[in-house]
């Protein structure tokens, strides 16, 4: 795996505001993640970030401009995460 897109990364050292601290909810949560997407916004990585999140299913922060709730639901498949498709027996 290439890690080394991490490097030129726009949000290197500010994991507090890329995270959330627990208990953090409402107003306080909008305020840091829109502080979070402008750092992305001027980020020179942010693609490959976004596309991390989503293939190796990141669960928690904000990554390539998306917050938590934005990326549920979108699975490396189009699929929601942890849900396969089975297919029938023929």
């Amino acid at each position: 795996m290439n890690w080394e897109w991490q490097q030129q990364a726009a949000c290197i050292g500010q994991d507090l505001l890329f995270f959330h601290p627990d208990g953090e909810r409402g107003r306080h949560r909008r305020a840091r993640q829109l502080s979070a997407k402008a750092v992305c916004d001027r980020c020179p990585v942010r693609r490959q970030c976004r596309e991390h999140a989503v293939r190796f299913p990141e669960h928690y922060g904000t990554w390539g401009g998306l917050a938590e709730e934005e990326r549920d639901g979108i699975g490396g498949s189009g699929r929601p995460f942890g849900r396969r498709v089975r297919r029938a027996s023929v």
